[in-house]
This record gives C-alpha cells, sequence and structure tokens, in this order.
C-alpha cells in the first residue's frame, strides 16, 4: 500500500514555535506528528510512504531518512521524499508535484501530518479499493462541527459549506443531504492521479478536484461512523493552533488518540 503525508505546511498558526522546527516535527506528547501518523500509516499494511517537504524541508527530510520504519509485519519500508522548494502547492498541488511516485497499482492514502484521528485507516482503504461505483476517492468524515462543512448525499459528495452559511451544490440532490467535516484522511483511486496531473494549476486543494469532479458526475464518497469503540463517530483533532497543540498533549497523554 502506497500512503503520502502531507507535511510541507508553514505552521503559521503555531508560530512561535513553528519558527525554527516545521509543523510535522512538533511534538505532541513527546512523539513528532509525522512519527504519529508514519505509525499509524504502517499498522494499516502501508510498505511505501510519501513525504512531501517545503518549509524548513531540511529538518523533515533529516528525520525521515533517519526514521528507522518498519511494515507491520517489520519488514522495509520505502520512503520518498517529494520536495516543494518553492513554497507548498497545497493538498491537491502536493499530491500532483508526487504523482510520479505512486505506483497506481491499488489505491493509496493520503493523511494530513497534523491531524490525530480514530479513523480505522485499513478499513478506509478497504472501502475503496472494495467499492464498484467508479469512486476517485473516499474521505473520512465525522459530524459537521465546523464552520466548513461539506455536503454528501446517496450520489456521494454534492456541495459544501463557507462560514456556518447555506450549503451549495455542486450538482443535483440524490436523496438527504448531510453536513460532515473531513478528518483529513483519504483514499484515492490511481485514476485520481490522471486527474490531478490534469489540473491546469500547480497549487491548488484537492477538495477543489473533488467539488469540480462532484459537478461532472463523479463519485466522492464519505466514509463515517466506522471508527472509536463500538461503531462510533469518528474523531479528530486538526492540531494547528496552540490552543489545539495544548488539547492534544492531554487528550493523547489520556489514552484518546494514539
Amino acid at each position: 500500500m502506497d500512503a503520502m503525508i502531507l507535511a510541507a505546511g508553514l505552521g503559521t498558526r503555531l508560530r512561535p514555535l513553528t519558527n525554527h522546527t516545521p509543523k510535522a516535527l512538533v511534538e505532541v506528547d513527546g512523539v513528532p506528528m509525522l512519527e504519529r501518523v508514519a505509525r499509524r500509516l504502517l499498522a494499516a499494511g502501508a510498505d511505501r510512504l510519501l513525504v512531501n517537504v517545503s518549509y524548513l524541508a531540511d529538518q523533515v527530510e533529516a528525520y525521515v531518512d533517519a526514521a528507522d520504519w518498519r511494515t507491520a509485519e517489520g519488514g522495509a519500508v520505502e520512503v520518498v521524499v517529494s520536495d516543494e522548494p518553492d513554497g507548498p502547492l497545497e493538498t491537491g498541488g502536493g499530491i500532483k508535484k508526487a504523482a510520479a511516485f505512486f505506483r497506481r497499482d491499488a489505491p493509496f492514502l493520503v493523511h494530513n501530518a497534523d491531524i490525530l484521528t480514530d479513523v480505522d485507516l485499513r478499513a478506509l482503504w478497504e472501502a475503496q479499493r472494495d467499492a464498484d461505483d467508479g469512486r476517485l476517492a473516499t474521505l473520512a468524515t465525522a459530524p459537521a462541527r465546523t464552520d466548513r462543512a461539506l455536503l454528501f448525499d446517496d450520489a456521494g459528495l454534492a456541495g459544501y459549506t463557507l462560514d456556518g452559511g447555506e450549503p451549495s451544490l455542486v450538482r443535483e440532490g440524490n436523496g438527504a443531504g448531510r453536513l460532515v467535516d473531513f478528518c483529513g484522511v483519504q483514499a484515492c483511486a490511481p485514476a485520481l492521479l490522471d486527474v490531478i496531473e490534469a489540473e491546469p494549476a500547480d497549487t491548488f486543494s484537492v477538495m477543489d478536484t473533488y467539488l469540480r469532479q462532484a459537478k461532472r458526475g463523479r463519485r466522492v464518497a464519505a466514509f463515517d461512523g466506522a471508527g472509536g469503540a463500538g461503531g462510533a463517530a469518528h474523531r479528530f483533532l486538526d492540531v494547528g493552533t496552540a490552543e489545539r497543540l495544548e488539547q492534544a498533549h492531554a487528550v493523547v497523554a489520556a489514552g484518546d488518540f494514539a
């Protein structure tokens, strides 16, 4: 399984902590966020990791080079670094820059480096692998609690909301809609790479690609309710601010997240 860790962010909201430390190497309860994500991906079955870097890239590359990452069976892990020297290319641009590194023989996972989540990554990957509806991707989601949410219905991704406003549809609705938050983890079909590479821009959000493709009738699915004990709704924490970092220390120390 290929898995990509998006680790090129500037971490501006975590300054001054990130003035000299890349966001991906900020520690939560003594362990860098990059390390936590890598361990979870490897436990889910990944045997090849792609890590994109930009801000303070040399530090992340040095960490990756020194890491003794192993597969769930203890085997060697191939690690590829995709450098974005002119600045972060956002999620879509990062995947586009790294597209040539993917093996394209099976779905791949993409995980934000600054996300803690209890999503079952293996089950997410299997949901994409086993789907027979031609979906481009399966996004891990949770019930909406933020001001920016995605709208899904019976046909998949249908629209979005901004700043708590009314949903904006990108296509005609199909059944009951529900608003969800994206948990920062996705399983993608190899075919998505062709779509991404055809994007004219170099810097863009993969979510914009998903919304454009949904408008054209392509399916992007939600994966929700399979995480947590007893099948409870997924939980996730975006460790993007100093306040959330303090929260992350507390919840990890309490055993809420791995």
